[in-house]
């Protein structure tokens, strides 16, 4: 979890952006993002498809690199410092990747020695009760369902009580059950001092569960801050959903019709 504070006394940012930008040849997928997100903040992330999203969540990873920009997780520059930033966080695709050959107990063994987890055995084993994956520790992951691949990448991520989760669609191939408990690990997780970036298309999830918000359209940032600032600034009054917000800070103003001369 994230305890450090900055030499002025200030907490430090569990992840701060600045000017983070990536650009493909001709694509610029991300240009410019900058925000401060501290523990115990979680932050819903949403856009349209392709505004940019998983693009900004691998390059806080350090899956890609920044074109430009700066990134640091928990105060490590992730360019000068990719290890540190890499160890105080926790990225959690919405496909994620898992060992066929291992069972979900071989994970999350795997998981522990990465991160130098020495007392991981019992916060396994808890994490596994938790998430309904305790009968199925000795299964091959390739044996388990797409809901169950979800829950033991969650598990595993959470193993090193990372000060950054990166969570991209987590609710994906869920059972009802599953979502509530989904739900409650990142109020929990919030609540003993992690940060959390959300991203997610459910904007009743963002609504429920987030502090923050940040809105990307087309790779450009349009909007960070608190829930109640993204209402009063897109919705008449600050009574609008989530959902009128997004569409008023995403959607292009209409163009103007184009008349015929003489009619």
């Amino acid at each position: 979890m994230n305890n450090e504070t900055q030499p002025d006394g200030s907490p430090v940012p569990a992840l701060r952006l600045r000017g983070l930008s990536k650009t493909y040849a001709d694509l610029t997928a991300v240009k410019d993002c900058s925000l401060d997100l501290y523990a115990g903040q979680v932050l819903g992330f949403v856009g349209p498809n392709g505004a940019g999203k998983t693009t900004t969540m691998r390059c806080i990873a350090g899956i890609l690199s920044p074109t430009s920009g700066e990134v640091f997780v928990n105060g490590h520059d992730a360019a000068k410092d990719p290890v540190s930033a890499k160890a105080a966080l926790a990225y959690i695709p919405d496909d994620p990747k898992l060992f066929d050959g291992l069972t979900v107990w071989e994970h999350l063994r795997f998981a522990a020695s990465a991160y130098g987890v020495v007392d991981w055995r019992d916060r396994a084993e808890a994490l596994l009760k938790r998430f309904e994956l305790y009968d199925k520790r000795d299964t091959l992951s390739m044996e388990l369902s797409r809901g169950m691949r979800q829950k033991l990448a969650i598990s595993s991520g959470y193993l090193h009580d990372p000060a950054l989760i990166l969570l991209d669609e987590p609710l994906t191939g869920l059972d009802p059950m599953g979502i509530r408990v989904m739900k409650d690990s990142i109020r929990e997780r919030a609540e003993a001092g992690a940060a959390l970036m959300v991203s997610s298309h459910l904007l009743t999830l963002v609504e429920d569960l987030c502090t923050h918000v940040l809105i990307m359209a087309k790779g450009t940032q349009k909007f960070f801050g608190t829930l109640e600032e993204a209402k009063g600034a897109f919705s008449a009054g600050g009574e609008g959903s989530l959902e009128d917000v997004f569409f008023s800070a995403t959607q292009e103003p209409e163009a103007p019709a184009v008349t015929e001369k003489g009619s």
